[in-house]
Order: structure tokens, then C-alpha cells, then sequence
């Protein structure tokens, strides 16, 4: 290895189509986000990981029995080691041989104090640590599609579900209208396959990605609610409405999908009005869909939230899974933007410097 490389990553934002992406051919719009993480590999003679975040470094690892092993009994070390595997099965299965190397993880996903913004930590340092190895050692540049692929193969079998839009925006950046290739059918598939190149390289039939991008008269603003939330445990909750009352949860994902459906109207035909109406439509379907379902999606702090963003003339809703974390307000002018950032700041919510990262997995 002559040198050290380093890759970022992107974190992401839900904008629309929260909850129902879990279901097939189900839309949601998410972004990329102009906050990363980096993955440095440098050359050494064994084997070394250093994840800064969580004070982890010089770690052993080997590549053993068609597994990477991470030396440690730190279970956060989890998603790194599953996203070596994954990368080291490709390259190995391809012939391409790899040379020993420090990897070291940083991320800027959280604040300095370490509180979780939900911006897809875990997401992007699997994407990341994917691209960086595959520019260093795969002989042609690696695709998107083949970073997004390996990324998702990855993070689904550490976690075990997941819509994968959150390494679609860390793969690909930009503003995304993207359709889930379904958890539960990408286990199945892992499992059947011969080989990750034979999965990586087939079909994935639920799944669809292009980019969009909003009107230009539209501005963003994203509020922090102090509060982190648990999206593993609010999916589950929406998930067992499936169970107990499929009517309602049929409703949620017609809902859904009309405030999708008008979200991307506006934008495709560059209608700032619609997108707007579409952002509202969501947060009414997503604050259904929590009462149905006895979970708290719109907490009160998110409800001021949204709620002085319609006042000062445009829409917000819960980014992402709900229950604190962030929400997102859409606005006409950029006027109404800092006038809706400063009545978040006086009602406790903390306005955060975020703006829309138009690349994806990139070295710098």
C-alpha cells in the first residue's frame, strides 16, 4: 500500500415516506446531509482498527475462515466487522488480494458531547468503510450501486431490518426518491446466495433510486428537539399495527403514499405550494399512524416544532422515525426560514447547521 486514503460519508435525513418504506414499492424522499464520516486506511504490517468515537484504538482484526475478526468484546464493533466481511468475501471471490492495513473511523454524526442527532450513523461508517476499502484495492472505480449494494448486505444482517435509504444518501448523496429492496427478502437472498458478487450483481426487485431536488424557491430548516429516539423500538411498534388492525395500517400507507405522491409532484414540476402541502399531508398521516398505534411519533417538542412552521407560512414534520431526534420544516422564502429559525430557538428547539450534500461516498 503506497499511501493512506481517506473516504466521507454523508449522513442523511428522512424527508418523506417515513414508516411505510418498510413495505413494497412504498416511497420515501431522503437527503444527504453535510455532516460525515471518515474512513482512513493506512498501510501497516498487521492488521489494526481505531474507532475514535468510542475510544477504540489499535484493535487487532484477521481476516479468518472467510470471516473478518475484530479482536475485541466491544459489540459496537459490529457493524465494522460485518462490512469487512462482506467487502473482504467480494474481493476475495474476485481474486483481488489485499494487503494489511490500519483502518481508522471517525464521525461527525453526533455533537461533540456525543448526543445522536439521528443522521444515520451507522449507515454511513458502514458505507464509508466499504468505498474506502474497494478504492484501494478493487482495480476499476467501484460503482455507487456496488457501494450501496455491499453497504446494505452488510448493515441489514448486523441489524436485521431496515428500509437501507440512510446508506442510499451516504452511497449516492443528494436528494433521493427511493423505494426499499425489503429487509426480509435481502436476508432471504443473502442466504441463498452462492456468492456476495452472484448478490450483489442480481436483481433487487422492490428496490428503485433516483435523484430529485427540491424547487429553488424552497428553503430548509432542520430543528433539534433535545430528545434522541429509538427507531428500532417505534418500528417494531407501527409494525404490530400491521398485526392487530390491518385497516388501519392500509390507511397509514395510503396516507403515506398520497403525501409522497404530492411531495414529488411539486417537485417534478417545480411547484413549491404542492411540496409543501405534501410535507403537511405526511406529518398528519405519521401523527394518525402513532395514535393508532399507541406510540408518541410527535412529541410535544416536535409539535411546536411543525407548528411554528405553519405559522410563519410553510410545513414541518418528524424527520425520520419520530419520537424526538429531528424535525424538518420546508419554507417559501428564505425570510420565513430565519424568522421560523428564530422562534424554534426561543421555544428551546436548536436549529442545526445542516445543509443538502449533493456527493456521496467520495475520497478526499
Amino acid at each position: 500500500m503506497s499511501k493512506s486514503i481517506t473516504i466521507k460519508t454523508p449522513g442523511k435525513l428522512m424527508i418523506a415516506g417515513e414508516f411505510a418504506v418498510l413495505e413494497k414499492y412504498q416511497k420515501l424522499v431522503v437527503m444527504a446531509v453535510d455532516r460525515f464520516v471518515y474512513a482512513t486506511l493506512e498501510q501497516s504490517g498487521d492488521n489494526r482498527l481505531s474507532l475514535h468515537n468510542f475510544d477504540l484504538t489499535d484493535i487487532e482484526w484477521a481476516w479468518t475462515d472467510k470471516h473478518v475478526v475484530i479482536r475485541t468484546d466491544d459489540d459496537r464493533v459490529r457493524f465494522v466487522e460485518n462490512a469487512m466481511t462482506v467487502v473482504y468475501s467480494y474481493l476475495a471471490e474476485n481474486n483481488i488480494l489485499v494487503e494489511p492495513f490500519h483502518l481508522k473511523v471517525r464521525s461527525e454524526l453526533d455533537d461533540t458531547g456525543g448526543q445522536k442527532y439521528g443522521l444515520g450513523s451507522s449507515a454511513a461508517v458502514v458505507t464509508a468503510v466499504i468505498a474506502a476499502v474497494l478504492k484501494k484495492f478493487l482495480p476499476q472505480k467501484a460503482s455507487q450501486q456496488l457501494i450501496f449494494k455491499l453497504a446494505s448486505i452488510s448493515h441489514v444482517i448486523t441489524q436485521g431490518n431496515g428500509s437501507g435509504a440512510d446508506v442510499a444518501a451516504s452511497s449516492h448523496g443528494g436528494m433521493l426518491q427511493y423505494s426499499s429492496f425489503q429487509a426480509d427478502w435481502l436476508l432471504d437472498a443473502y442466504d441463498k446466495a452462492g456468492t456476495i458478487t452472484e448478490l450483489a450483481g442480481s436483481d433487487w426487485p422492490y428496490f428503485s433510486l433516483s435523484p430529485t431536488r427540491l424547487p429553488e424557491n424552497l428553503h430548509i430548516c432542520i430543528g433539534w428537539t433535545g430528545s434522541p429516539a429509538s427507531t428500532s423500538s417505534l418500528i417494531q411498534k407501527i409494525r404490530r399495527l400491521k398485526d392487530t388492525n390491518e385497516l388501519l395500517y392500509e390507511q397509514f400507507l395510503s396516507d403515506s403514499g398520497k403525501a409522497v405522491g404530492s411531495f414529488l409532484d411539486g417537485v417534478q414540476h417545480d411547484y413549491a405550494t404542492k411540496v409543501i402541502e405534501g410535507v403537511r399531508l405526511n406529518r398528519q398521516a405519521l401523527s394518525v399512524v402513532g395514535k393508532n398505534a399507541g406510540v408518541d411519533i410527535e412529541t410535544s417538542a416536535l409539535t411546536v416544532l411543525c407548528d411554528l412552521a405553519e405559522k410563519h407560512g410553510g410545513a414541518g414534520k418528524p424527520s425520520g422515525a419520530g419520537g424526538g431526534d429531528c424535525g424538518i420544516a420546508f419554507m417559501p422564502s428564505e425570510e420565513q426560514a430565519n424568522e421560523l429559525m428564530k422562534a424554534w430557538k426561543k421555544a428551546g428547539i436548536k436549529p442545526l447547521d445542516l445543509t443538502l450534500c449533493s456527493d456521496g461516498a467520495v475520497m478526499i
